[in-house]
């Protein structure tokens, strides 16, 4: 993995940065800044929105965890679907990470336990223990092709979209660097920032309204930052502004 995510202390100053974001590309890595000690720093506080989203749909009946991941590879273009990526990373890990996101964040980040905790109570972990979501004994899992139209991916950049707004209100990180950490850190097929652009801030907002409106969770509720862009017509490419100019 390329990259490093160089979190910045309430006490770090500029010159200890530099020194770091020089090192990772000695490295041969690609720094990004993270501009306040946040809780998941950029990537794993986006991943944990798009889990939430996908362990909930599932938990709610909407959808099968096969549905999911066929429609998040397949339709979608990432290269695991949410499932699949939670047994590869370790569910006894997603878990874990899970809980210190909704103590910091609390109702927006609140993750599905329903879902993931009967797992890692029976220590099935994932890929590294032979089942999860999935049974790894024979290799990576099969996902089925015919299913990718069961969910709608709207819903997953949705939700990152939202949260990548969330890390730009806090001032913890700038779109250019949350876009580079999930195409880097993730191997999205685009960072969620250039994604809401070429979509349609717009879109996206009117997205996460339909599912709070559905739903009534914290999850969907708009940050009130997108709300801002769009009020002011920052609607992305076809406003000639949005995340980017």
């Amino acid at each position: 993995m390329t990259l490093v995510e160089v979190i910045k202390g309430a006490e770090t100053s500029q010159k200890t940065i530099t020194t770091l974001t020089e090192l990772a590309k000695k490295l041969g890595k690609t720094p990004v800044i993270v501009r306040r000690d946040v809780r998941g720093f950029i990537v794993n506080r986006i991943l944990g929105s798009v889990f939430n989203e996908a362990f909930w749909a599932f938990e709610r009946g909407e959808v099968t965890k096969e549905g999911i991941d066929a429609s998040v590879k397949y339709t979608g273009g990432f290269p695991m679907g949410w499932f699949e990526l939670a047994d590869f990373v370790g569910l006894d890990i997603a878990y874990e990470v899970g809980k210190i996101l909704y103590d910091a964040y609390g109702e927006r980040l609140k993750p599905c336990i329903e879902v993931i905790e009967p797992l890692v109570k029976e220590k099935k972990f994932g890929q590294k223990t032979g089942t999860g979501f999935y049974d790894w004994t024979k290799g990576r899992p099969r996902i089925q092709f015919n299913l990718l139209d069961e969910y709608d991916v709207e819903r997953s950049w949705a939700v990152a979209v939202n949260e990548a707004t969330w890390l730009i209100h806090d001032d913890a990180a700038n779109p250019e660097d949350i876009d580079a950490g999930m195409k880097l850190g993730t191997f999205w097929p685009s960072g969620p920032c250039e994604y809401a652009d070429r979509t349609g801030l717009d879109i996206m907002l009117n997205k996460l309204k339909e599912m709070h409106d559905k739903h009534n969770m914290e999850m969907y509720r708009p940050c009130p930052l997108l709300e801002e862009y769009v009020n002011k017509g920052w609607t992305g490419k076809k406003a000639e502004r949005g995340f980017y100019k």
